[in-house]
């Protein structure tokens, strides 16, 4: 019987050794796996888009040369709207007055494909107009000069996060050798962990009972806010050490820096989280990151331990020390001098009273943009791209608008004996040749966001329709003309339920023989209807479309007197092709989107079609100047003389439930609703409610005349028409009117107040 043979010990030990390699082996084959997706993980980041940048929205930039009509206090109000400081021209964003003159230092800003110095301007000023403009340090007169837009808005990424982004050669030395002094002196020597400093952390943290010191370095930082939580993990806390040292090797030291210069938590504005120096800079001292000074510096750096806890708006006391501590750093770093450090680290903090809010102050307005862009672009593309969208929006005008409906609304209300509050108001303003819009107001409280009525609310539009009735009887010039006989008389029609349609006129009169003119300038119902049926409601519905209404239209003969529903913003586009002269002009508020660079991706030039004839656009705007002059229009001219021209139509719904007015001047075009939002009758015509809001914007926004230029084929003719005077039909002889060439009345015609 043989014995059995023992092994020898080495091969025992390769036995018993053998599954500690394997585990081992697997390990580190984990561990690889784990680096490999840690390492693409951080390539993805890095090297695409690394940020959801907002798209930002302004204003139109205001144009300055000599000539132009602009007056010294709205010259000033535009740089109240920049936040321009009253001070002597220090700084760029600063101004001054004297005398007839504005000296102002204004912001360099890149325009699409065109980049504006900053320059010191002395602008003079002569009445409503700029006399001259002249360049302080060259002393020669400027040609023009165009002003930065006023920036009125962003459309947010789905985090809410905000930032300004910026490239390092942008940054202050002084920035750059702040921070690495105060949170990572070894940065451009590590490798984006630093042991020692992460022990010594550790030890300290242990000896204090929590956390009073940090051991990561910019890199790791960057990490954790790049692609981790906050969580307090030692999971974490691997994943961040070796993502740091993947960082470091694929990226170099500058390009780590200028990620995290514009990554960085700064601050909380609601919901909207500031993110970089770059918009920080903005957020609290109203200024670029150029022109930051050192305590300024101080004070962002050290909010980097923590933007909450040292927030100098509601910390004040706690973000001073913790500058003063930054400044003691920059002092002992030899970034400041001692002479600097002790003449600025008892100073304020100088943090601007009204912070940047990222709520738009015309939210109204933005949405109308948003909307309009909608067309064009994806919502991800606006909302992580970074495009600069240059808009429509006058920010004088704007401003001025707001004032003046909020004043007039609480003198309406106190008149009608309305509750406090209880009136609603939507205005649209554009240019009448362009269609560009100026102005938005969607509610009383203009800078709420939500409903907005300018667009969203659907009201019925009573006579503001009636001159497209009007206009499509004018255009059948074989048979109709200003100054044709109609009969404003009783009519009776199949309505709903079984009951007749009876339309009764305001003053609960009838009025007899009338002349088309007339029954358009004191807005009556009956011969309204009879005309209108005389011509074909199937015919208004399709001018309606022509003149730009996109929206169904059912065709039931109560349409002829607005029992429609319309936005504002739909009978602002009717009444814009009128305003245009019968060039259909689409209503748009965005004129250019352009990249961050510079690069332009579209522009929205003026676009038009022609939809009715200039002799009928021009036969109808004469008749609408007589609304204002003889008609419901006529309290008017209480504030105006005769001589200022403007043209328009009062409107108002069954049971005064809603007044309207739409009117235009040489240069703007205006449309007003007035209502209850639970749609209860207010006690306001169109005359005594929207005219008297239409009138105070035009007299409080240097308006212009409204000088008709007839086109080649209208003849003017004296004739006797028939006119409402004092309550009585008179006929009024050699009354001068616009007939289309070639369509005249006969001699009998032109004599006689009859047909007969």
């Amino acid at each position: 019987m043989s014995r059995k043979q023992k092994p020898p010990k080495k091969s025992r030990f390769k036995v018993r050794l053998l599954p500690f390699l394997v585990v081992i082996l697997t390990g580190l084959v984990i561990l690889l796996s784990y680096t490999i997706y840690l390492d693409f993980q951080v390539k993805i980041k890095f090297e695409g888009a690394r940020w959801e940048v907002p798209s930002r929205v302004y204003a139109r930039p205001l144009d300055i040369f000599a000539g132009a009509r602009l007056t010294k206090s709205d010259f000033i109000l535009e740089l109240s709207k920049l936040r321009y400081k009253n001070r002597i021209l220090t700084h760029a964003g600063s101004y001054y007055r004297r005398g007839s003159s504005v000296f102002v230092h204004t912001r360099a800003f890149e325009f699409p494909e065109e980049s504006v110095p900053a320059t010191r301007l002395k602008i003079t000023f002569s009445g409503n107009s700029i006399k001259e403009v002249r360049n302080i340090d060259s002393r020669e007169d400027v040609d023009l000069w165009r002003l930065e837009p006023v920036y009125i808005g962003g459309i947010y990424p789905r985090l809410n996060e905000d930032r300004v982004l910026i490239k390092l050669e942008q940054v202050p030395t002084a920035l750059i050798q702040t921070l690495l002094a105060v949170e990572d002196r070894k940065f451009y020597e590590h490798h984006g962990v630093v042991p020692l400093s992460i022990m010594r952390a550790m030890i300290a943290n242990i000896r204090a009972g929590g956390r009073v010191q940090g051991g990561s370095t910019l890199t790791q930082q960057l990490v954790k806010n790049f692609y981790l939580s906050n969580e307090k993990t030692f999971t974490r806390k691997i994943n961040e050490a070796i993502m740091a040292l993947l960082v470091e090797l694929h990226y170099s030291k500058e390009e780590i820096l200028q990620a995290y210069l514009n990554e960085v938590y700064l601050g909380q504005d609601g919901k909207r989280a500031i993110h970089g120096f770059g918009l920080a800079a903005q957020f609290y001292f109203d200024t670029n990151l150029a022109n930051l000074d050192e305590a300024q510096i101080a004070l962002l750096v050290g909010m980097v331990k923590g933007a909450s806890f040292y927030d100098p708006r509601r910390n004040p006391e706690r973000a001073l020390k913790r500058r003063q501590l930054v400044q003691l750093t920059q002092q002992q770093q030899a970034i400041i001098s001692q002479k600097k450090y002790v003449s600025q680290k008892n100073i304020g903090l100088g943090v601007s009273a009204d912070k940047p809010s990222g709520t738009s102050p015309y939210p109204n307005f933005l949405d109308l943009v948003k909307r309009q862009l909608r067309r064009d672009y994806a919502p991800e593309d606006l909302q992580s791209e970074g495009l600069r969208l240059f808009t429509t929006l006058d920010p004088v005008l704007q401003h001025k608008t707001e004032k003046i409906v909020n004043k007039r609304l609480t003198t309406l209300e106190k008149n009608a004996k309305l509750p406090n509050n209880h009136l609603q108001v939507a205005v649209a303003i554009s240019d009448p040749g362009t269609g560009l819009v100026r102005a938005l107001i969607g509610g009383r409280d203009n800078r709420l966001s939500g409903f907005n009525r300018a667009l969203d609310s659907k009201r019925n539009i009573g006579s503001l329709i009636k001159p497209v009735v009007y206009l499509t009887a004018l255009q059948n010039d074989n048979k109709f003309h200003l100054s044709r006989i109609i009969q404003d008389s009783p009519i009776s029609l199949p309505g709903g339920g079984g009951e007749d349609w009876v339309p009764e006129n305001y003053d609960k009169k009838y009025h007899g023989e009338t002349s088309l003119l007339n029954a358009l300038v004191h807005s009556y119902n009956a011969a309204t209807v009879r005309l209108g049926l005389n011509v074909g409601v199937d015919e208004v519905i399709h001018n309606l479309r022509n003149l730009g209404v996109e929206r169904e239209i059912d065709n039931y003969p109560s349409l002829l007197l607005g029992a429609v529903e319309m936005s504002l913003f739909d009978i602002m586009q009717v009444y814009q092709s009128m305003a245009a002269q019968g060039f259909k002009t689409p209503l748009r508020a965005i004129n250019t989107v352009a990249r961050s660079s510079g690069e332009v991706l579209s522009r929205y030039p003026l676009t038009v079609e022609q939809s009715i004839s200039p002799e009928h656009a021009y036969l109808i705007l004469q008749a609408m100047q007589t609304v204002m002059t003889k008609g419901t229009g006529k309290s008017f001219y209480q504030k105006f003389p005769l001589s200022f021209n403007a043209a328009g139509k009062t409107g108002t719904t069954n049971d005064f439930r809603d007044s309207w007015f739409a009117g235009m001047t040489g240069d703007k075009l205006a449309v007003v609703w007035l209502g209850a939002d639970d749609n209860t009758p207010i006690g306001l015509s169109g005359g005594r409610g929207a005219l008297r809001v239409w009138t105070d914007i035009i007299a409080a926004t240097q308006s212009q005349s409204m000088n008709l230029i007839a086109p080649e084929k209208i003849d003017f003719v004296n004739v006797n028409v028939l006119m409402q005077s004092n309550g009585e039909m008179t006929c009024i002889e050699d009354f001068q009117m616009p007939f289309v060439t070639g369509k005249l009345p006969s001699e009998r015609e032109r004599m006689s107040c009859t047909n007969e």
